[in-house]
């Protein structure tokens, strides 16, 4: 086994020596998405580096922080690559409810497609909290976790030829449009995660170049900070409180261990 299996496995509690297999792959995603934070601080910080699985290792594992989509689900594939899961990196255009549209930035999300059985799942460690924690087979059967419903339906968009919908818990009544993906194009460098990243920055309309942000699942729901407030879902409750600026450093480091 490769230090950096080991060395993942250890970043989000996971055996050294248990096989990783499809039917535990939900126990590697839960464990991921509630360590390892959606964050965007070396973009704010503009210390971002370009994407080479040597970058990821040393940002995700040795430096023990977080990233975006392109990061997580970059670092996530090399991990199912090293343990014999037939994975590949796609693109996706995330749906924005708030302007009832696709995403100006384009194909910026990036998740996995696994295969098992000759059957496509999806798998995604790096959309927020908003994280299906399961493969979500293409076939459109819904899938439950404690982080909701999910589902994904083959339907053909000028952005792909599926649509991955979510119903999260406590949260939504009815389904919504996560993202619309392309299984046809994989992404076979990790020079084009560079690319991915360099849209995210300089983009005007990009949501991550403006104000840090840093969110994890937990246990009991989510925790979300920006640097002005910190926003909790516990139980199915919210609890959202205004911060300032020491605030902010003292609970980065506190709750997600991220030095701003």
């Amino acid at each position: 086994m490769t230090d950096f299996n080991l060395q993942f496995r250890k970043r989000i509690g996971f055996p050294a020596n248990e096989t990783i297999t499809f039917d535990n792959l939900e126990d590697v995603l839960e464990k991921t998405a509630k360590t390892i934070p959606f964050e965007n601080i070396g973009i704010i910080a503009n210390q971002a580096k370009k994407i080479t699985k040597e970058n990821l290792i040393n940002k995700i594992i040795d430096q023990h922080e977080g990233g975006l989509c392109y990061e997580l689900n970059g670092i996530l594939h090399l991990f199912l690559l090293e343990n014999g899961i037939d994975a590949k990196l796609i693109y996706g255009v995330v749906y924005d409810h708030n302007h009832q549209r696709w995403i100006p930035t384009g194909k910026t999300h990036v998740a996995t497609i696994i295969t098992n059985n000759e059957q496509p799942y999806l798998v995604d460690t790096g959309f927020g909290v908003n994280l299906p924690l399961k493969p979500v087979p293409l076939s459109g059967e819904v899938v439950t976790s404690n982080n909701g419903e999910f589902r994904a339906e083959k339907t053909e968009t000028e952005h792909g030829d599926y649509i991955f919908y979510m119903k999260l818990k406590h949260k939504d009544k009815d389904w919504k449009i996560g993202y619309a993906f392309d299984t046809k194009v994989a992404i076979t460098d990790y020079s084009r995660l560079t690319g991915v990243q360099k849209i995210i920055i300089e983009h005007p309309e990009s949501p991550f170049n403006k104000k840090p942000l840093i969110t994890r699942l937990t246990d009991r729901g989510s925790m979300t900070l920006t640097d002005t407030s910190i926003t909790e879902w516990i139980d199915g409750k919210l609890d959202k409180q205004d911060i300032d600026q020491k605030k902010y450093k003292e609970l980065a480091k506190d709750r997600f261990d991220i030095q701003t």
